[in-house]
């Protein structure tokens, strides 16, 4: 893969400072794949201290192109630092998320800055189409990242039938049980998990069609022990076949993570991971259910219909804040506003669905800063209605989201994890079953690796 004979075991990136070069260069030196992600990636002064991500523009605009700088420089960062730990050996790979902001600036950022050190580049969330186009003029490999069959169809009849030279592998990463964002469509049921085995066949199927048969499928989300997939290794409707872990290289020692957060994994029960649909990209996510994300399901439960105006069936008028103007809710919904009220969440914020989520004024006075300070780290934000090519969405910000750039900087640099967004795969819970990790062992990469390789 990406031009060298390696283990086809790779490391899934994972954004805002958690998959850096110490890992993958170490995942690399192991003989796989290793991924740094660039998404918001930590840089070092000329001393080796890490460079605070702070934003002097006054707009959103300014920020954004900080922003854009700041990845670029963290990116070529990793990519340096890996390079050196991968002595030569398997490869390596950089990420980044197609929605991200300036997704594209970054992406050519990186790779004009480490020439001959990258190898390959993974890319989902969202529809990469352009992402060959720009691997293919720095002479790497591109991985898409898809959760069906038809995504890569609709990827390669527009874009990458035109270098199909440079695909290096095809990422199918489960929308039930990856960790971070997932791909589920309109049409999938977020609480009905299908087998992944026939959505994988129906992508082979689809790229021998087109010629495809030897570019290699991985398979990412869920992945925990290799003998689960042992009828995959030689099967022709998959086969050939790789497998990408995301969650597990969390609890390596070369992981920069904290050890707050270490520990956390090895504490986690069945179900304690949720997938929910609270992130302002729009996209469903995977994360633990800790306050956090508690919080959120508890904001958008404290919601209601409503209208500045008595009308047919919004005609109950509740008085809200200093002034009193009142707001109209339907009937069955004012003794449970009263209660939100007496309760402390005095605070009453307009959603784009025309409803109003009830909070605290400690809650909405964060809320309305977080917004206020964007910084455009998405293509298009929900939660503060920026669009990097106009600005504004057009649309009102939404006060049941949360700034994710915020939250993902606060937990990668050690802020407590039950307050923090804390990604993770459905999987994440076999910490505490596999014997691997039996009293709280954490192994280094290679010790990993090598364990993966065994099928256990």
């Amino acid at each position: 893969m990406s031009g060298k004979e390696v283990l086809p075991l790779i490391e899934g990136g994972k954004g805002i400072a958690v998959s850096t070069g110490k890992s993958s260069g170490a995942w690399a030196a192991a003989g796989g794949i290793g991924t740094f992600s660039a998404v918001n990636a930590d840089s070092y002064d000329e001393n080796g201290n890490l460079v605070p991500v702070e934003y002097a523009g006054k707009t959103r605009g300014e920020r954004h192109q900080e922003l854009i700088a700041y990845g670029i420089r963290g990116g070529i960062a990793q990519a340096q630092i890996a390079h050196e730990m991968r002595g030569g050996e398997g490869r390596l790979h950089m990420n980044v998320l197609w929605e991200m902001g300036g997704a594209e600036e970054i992406l050519r950022g990186v790779l004009e800055g480490t020439k001959g050190l990258v190898h390959g580049v993974t890319c989902g969330a969202g529809m990469p189409y352009k992402v060959s186009q720009i691997a293919a003029q720095y002479g790497v490999h591109y991985y898409p990242i898809v959760s069906s069959a038809r995504a890569f169809r609709a990827l390669w009849l527009r874009s990458y039938k035109n270098t199909p030279e440079w695909l290096g592998g095809v990422v199918y990463e489960d929308p039930w049980r990856a960790g971070g964002h997932n791909g589920l469509s309109n049409s999938e049921d977020p609480l009905v998990p299908e087998d992944p085995f026939p959505r994988v066949a129906a992508l082979r199927e689809y790229m021998n069609s087109v010629g495809l048969n030897e570019v290699p499928i991985i398979m990412a989300g869920g992945v925990w022990f290799l003998r689960d997939y042992e009828d995959w290794l030689d099967n022709p409707e998959v086969a050939p076949v790789a497998f990408q872990f995301g969650t597990r290289p969390l609890l390596t020692k070369e992981s920069e993570i904290s050890e707050e957060w270490k520990n956390r994994l090895l504490t986690l029960q069945n179900g304690d991971v949720s997938l929910h649909k609270f992130s302002p990209t729009g996209f469903y996510s995977s994360a633990v259910r800790n306050d956090f994300l508690e919080d959120l399901h508890q904001r958008s439960d404290r919601q209601v219909r409503y209208s500045r105006t008595a009308e047919a069936d919004l005609h109950v008028g509740i008085p809200l804040g200093r002034r009193g103007r009142p707001i109209y809710v339907r009937e069955d919904d004012a003794d449970k506003v009263r209660a939100w009220l007496d309760a402390g969440y005095t605070e009453g914020m307009p959603t784009p669905d025309e409803t109003m989520v009830f909070v605290t004024p400690d809650s909405a006075l964060t809320i309305k800063k977080d917004q206020i300070d964007c910084m455009g780290c998405l293509s298009q934000c929900q939660f503060s209605n920026w669009e990097q090519h106009s600005g504004t969405t057009g649309k009102r910000a939404d006060p049941r989201s949360f700034c994710i750039q915020k939250t993902l900087q606060n937990i990668a640099h050690g802020a407590m994890v039950e307050n923090e967004l804390m990604f993770a795969g459905h999987n994440a819970y076999k910490f505490g079953e596999d014997p691997f990790y039996a009293n709280g062992f954490v192994p280094t990469v290679k010790q990993l690796v090598d364990r993966i390789a065994t099928g256990d």
